[in-house]
């Protein structure tokens, strides 16, 4: 790290490491989690920071996989002035013009809420995330100390997705985004993270954080399909 004043208060701060657990993306694999301290008081600086270094938010905890014997989870960003789409993702972009997008407040709307559920059991029915109710929605999106908004993509007055963002200085993070199950067709988990790209360019940062992907778990796939992207290994970020 260099020598700036919050890669100083980063370098102060305490981390914990979890006992081993099942993992929850790979059968049969053993999972560890290293938590920047609770406690401790977080920022939007200094998660900045550690996003660089392949940490995440999960609601206030600031967290980053390390496995006993295991790297299948790689931090991925993209860098947007190097975007190019392809054929499909402009096709996706194409025919979902016909939204409105409008930035909401992070903070509990019944509306946002019933898609997100109708999401959760249409996408991951009998898993624990299908199990959370209003309070656990909040605590898994917002943090009290996180620059978060929720980005809504209507289709006249229906509500289609919503897309969860923080706004850091190195750039956005996709936090999480949730769509209508019935409208397949449109690919707005694609269209979402395709606004999000030119959302990033029109506010000139340079980076869009994407989370984890593992090269084994099929549901990740779709983050590797926009490029260039960039991975974190060995301590340094690797243009793909």
């Amino acid at each position: 790290m260099s020598s700036n004043p919050n890669h100083e208060q980063v370098r102060r701060l305490a981390f914990y490491a979890t006992p081993v657990h099942a993992c929850s993306y790979l059968p049969l694999r053993q999972a560890r989690t290293l938590f920047a301290d609770p406690q401790a008081k977080l920022d939007m600086r200094t998660y900045a920071t550690l996003i660089r270094y392949g940490f995440r938010r999960s609601g206030s905890h600031i967290y980053r996989p390390s496995c006993p014997d295991c790297e299948a989870c790689v931090p991925i960003r993209l860098p947007v002035k190097t975007f190019r789409p392809n054929r499909s993702q402009r096709r996706t972009w194409r025919r979902n013009q016909d939204l409105n997008v409008i930035e909401t407040p992070a903070e509990f709307d019944d509306e946002q809420y019933r898609l997100y559920r109708r999401y959760m059991s249409a996408r991951h029915a009998g898993g624990s995330m299908d199990e959370g109710n209003e309070s656990q929605y909040l605590d898994f999106l917002t943090s009290r100390w996180s620059d978060t908004v929720f980005v809504e993509f209507r289709h006249r007055r229906q509500l289609m997705a919503v897309a969860v963002i923080d706004r850091l200085e190195c750039g956005l993070s996709a936090v999480y985004t949730f769509f209508d199950p019935d409208q397949r067709s449109r690919g707005l988990g694609s269209f979402a993270i395709l606004w999000q790209i030119e959302h990033c360019r029109k506010l000139e940062l340079p980076h869009l954080y994407l989370g984890y992907w593992i090269d084994e778990c099929g549901k990740m796939a779709y983050k590797t399909a926009f490029r260039p992207y960039q991975l974190f290994r060995e301590g340094q970020w690797h243009d793909v």
